[in-house]
């Protein structure tokens, strides 16, 4: 069985609050929701883990808490993915292989968004699918040796 974190940065517990229009209408607990209804439904040998923060140092401990406990990470760093060089470490310090995941299409938004400091060491960025692009970075994870 595979053991998975699906980690959620700042402001991601607003969904279907803030700019529906951008990040739709499902909130977190929803979008938390689907995702194991979908795992259950293609009947994945999976453990899900899910952890939301707003604070850097949250995620950071959490990301070194995989560390020999986790197979993939799948990662919403949120504002953090354009200029946090620190879980951009912490996600290389762990060695296990992460997929940076962003709700809308950040490169088809304003130009601060369309860097990513964590890009070069996730094993693959999924855009602009909503949850859908969740689902996409657990199969690559599911698909990993």
């Amino acid at each position: 069985m595979k053991k998975i974190l699906i980690m959620n940065g700042p402001n991601l517990n607003m969904l279907g609050i803030r700019e529906p229009g951008v990040y739709g209408n499902m909130s977190l607990g929803d979008m938390n929701d689907f995702i194991r209804a979908e795992v259950e439904k293609k009947n994945y040998d999976v453990e899900l883990e899910f952890f939301q923060s707003n604070h850097e140092g949250a995620l950071i401990d959490k990301l070194h808490e995989c560390y020999n406990r986790k197979n993939g990470i799948i990662l919403n760093a949120g504002a953090y993915t354009h200029y946090s060089y620190a879980i951009r470490d912490a996600i290389s310090s762990v060695g296990i292989p992460c997929v940076e995941v962003h709700l809308s299409d950040i490169h088809a938004r304003e130009e601060f968004r369309h860097v990513s400091v964590v890009q070069e060491v996730c094993v693959a960025q999924i855009c602009g699918k909503g949850v859908q692009g969740y689902m996409e970075a657990l199969e690559i994870l599911m698909e990993a040796q």
